[in-house]
């Protein structure tokens, strides 16, 4: 994308039409370069593939006995469970590449530019979420052939939806992460820090009845949980408007604060 194509002004008094084009193509420029380079794609595809199969053949038939129908069971448990997750380890990609595209000089060459600072943003987090719906047909599809049962198609769609929003909303922290690290693998390590805990320490996998008082406490208030909750209660059944305004409110005050934030970063970096 040369200088030409893009409109001559001051960041401050680019047209919302113009920051609209310059998203545009940037995403362009995000998806040649997947084009161009497919292995990007390996883990969307390997990712719900790999933990599907290794969660609902290695504790599959003990935990689907404790929900009272062995293996079938978890898997109407565990896939919308893995739904949650998925935006969250998307996430995680992004802030990886964003602090890639700094170290190697692209955003250096972005930022010399007359285009809006946030549409570099949003166009990183457009395609993003592009991967991540990739990501979340190929989940449904290795669901379906282990066994699992869709239900109620809108509430499929509502489900995606709202994983969505909540990856969105992540995608702004993780920006930030990889504006203010020095490397990759600073970001990587953050990233597993916040991750591990809040996957695990969640009902992604299992149900939160038999985990000890602090841990089912910390649960109540994990933003996956609600997710994971809200995703069980519209594709197989069950209570959906506690977890799901939970979640709502989880993405909408993460990308409040988060996103004014990252711009900033990103404007300010040296």
């Amino acid at each position: 994308m040369s200088a030409t194509t893009i409109t001559h002004a001051p960041d401050a008094r680019i047209s919302l039409r113009g920051h609209l084009r310059h998203t545009g193509a940037l995403v362009r420029r995000n998806l040649l370069w997947i084009r161009q380079d497919p292995e990007s794609m390996f883990d969307a595809i390997l990712f719900p593939v790999i933990f599907t199969l290794l969660f609902v053949y290695v504790f599959g038939g003990s935990i689907g006995q404790s929900l009272g129908g062995g293996q079938q069971a978890y898997v109407q448990y565990v896939v919308p469970g893995l739904m949650a997750m998925m935006g969250m380890n998307m996430a995680q990609g992004v802030g990886t590449g964003f602090n890639q595209d700094f170290n190697s000089g692209v955003m250096d060459r972005f930022r010399s530019l007359p285009i809006g600072r946030g549409s570099v943003l949003f166009a990183k987090i457009a395609v993003e979420l592009l991967r991540m719906l990739f990501a979340t047909v190929v989940l449904l599809i290795v669901g379906v052939l282990v066994g699992f049962d869709i239900t109620d198609w809108g509430g499929l769609l509502a489900s995606v939806g709202l994983s969505v929003m909540f990856g969105s909303a992540l995608m702004w922290i993780f920006l930030t992460l990889g504006v203010v690290m020095k490397n990759a693998q600073s970001v990587q390590a953050m990233g597993f820090l916040v991750l591990m805990p809040l996957q695990f320490g969640s009902s992604i996998f299992a149900p939160t009845q038999s985990m000890p008082g602090w841990l089912e406490a910390f649960t109540d208030y994990n933003p996956l949980s609600a997710l994971a909750d809200a995703a069980r209660g519209l594709m197989v059944g069950g209570p959906v408007a506690h977890d799901l305004w939970m979640t709502v409110a989880w993405s909408v005050g993460i990308t409040a604060v988060m996103a004014p934030i990252a711009i900033h970063k990103f404007r300010t970096k040296a």
